[in-house]
Formats: C-alpha cells, structure tokens, sequence
C-alpha cells in the first residue's frame, strides 16, 4: 500500500512525463531530436517518459530548456478548479463590464468584455495611467479619443495604445461590444470611473 507521500510523489512524477511527451510531441520533435537538444541519450529520454526511469532535476532543467519551458511549469501541480469563468456584470452608466479573467491572472493581464451604451450629450473624461490597453470590436463602433485625436473603431478591428496618452472611448450612435485586454492599472481604471 502507497503511503500519501509516496502516491503523490508518484503523481508528480507521472504528470511530469506525461508534459515532457506532450510538449515534444506538440513540436513535432522525435525523442532523438529532444535528446540532441537536452543533451541526454534517446534512451534516457524514452526511460523517462515511460516511467521507466525516474528524472532528476539535473535532467528536467535541460528538459526544460529545450521545450522552451521552466521547470516550474513542468512540475506545477495540476489545477483542478473549475475551468469555467462565470463573470458577474459590473455597471456603471454607459458601461457593462464582464472580467473575464480570474484574479490570478498570469502577468496581472485582464481580459474583459464591455458593453457600451452611447450617452447623448455626455463627453466621457479623458484619463491617463501607466500601461497599454488593447480592444477589438465586437459589435457596433466605438469613438476613440487620445488626446486631441477622435478615432471610429468599426466591428472587426482593434485598436491598441498607450495609457499614459489621454484616452476615452463611448459607444457611438448604437450600443457596441468590445473585447478588451488591460494590466491591473488598467482595470482600476474602468471599474472606477470613466471608460477608458
């Protein structure tokens, strides 16, 4: 009978394998291309991924290397949350804004999806903060102002900028839809006060 230590041990061990032949699979490499690269016999390599030899870390970090990898990304345990984002409707007036993203986002970059509502006779106020935003369009137009530029982003473009330069953006004549990827700064900023 495996004692906890020993079966999570196992664990991790299977799960490493099965990321090594996953990754050079996924590059198409063979185990002789991965053993050139890595620096370890094919052998050795086959031993691994078969389970028929324990690796050792002076092993993975070459392993590593070569798949373009970390070795905290090989041995990372495996994530057993719910893949399913369900993000809850933020408002404010003119906006819906849905986070995409979970709270540990990787590099602190958010995703959100916003819907914007036009508002006749309201100028939304320009704001700077550090970073760079980028969004596409969804549905609809969305006005951009930087500075003293006005930009109309139609459905099926993009636009990306940075943040330190003075920017708003509305929904012009209908409701539009954008997809948008910010930092922390940047969604500090839109949930906060004006739009962009």
């Amino acid at each position: 009978m495996l004692m906890p230590q020993e079966s999570l041990e196992n664990d991790v061990d299977g799960l490493v394998r099965a990321r090594i032949r996953g990754l050079r699979v996924a590059q198409g490499w063979t185990l002789d291309s991965l053993a050139r690269r890595c620096h370890l016999s094919p052998s050795t390599l086959s031993r691994i991924e078969t389970g028929h030899r324990r690796v050792a870390l002076d092993q993975l970090v070459p392993i590593a290397r070569a798949l373009g990898t970390t070795l905290d990304h090989l041995v990372e345990p495996l994530d057993d949350r719910d893949v399913v984002i369900r993000p809850e409707p933020h408002q404010r007036p003119g906006v819906v804004t849905w986070m995409l993203s979970r709270d540990r986002a990787e590099n602190g970059v958010v995703v959100a999806k916003m819907r914007l509502t036009p508002q006749p006779g309201v100028e939304p106020e320009q704001r700077v903060h550090p970073g760079y935003e980028w969004f596409t369009v969804l549905s609809g137009t969305v006005r951009l102002r930087l500075a003293d530029r006005v930009i109309d982003v139609e459905a099926g473009e993009a636009a990306e900028f940075s943040t330190m330069v003075p920017h708003a953006f509305t929904a012009h004549r209908r409701v539009a839809e954008i997809l948008t990827i910010f930092d922390r700064d940047g969604e500090r900023a839109h949930l906060t006060a004006g739009q962009g």
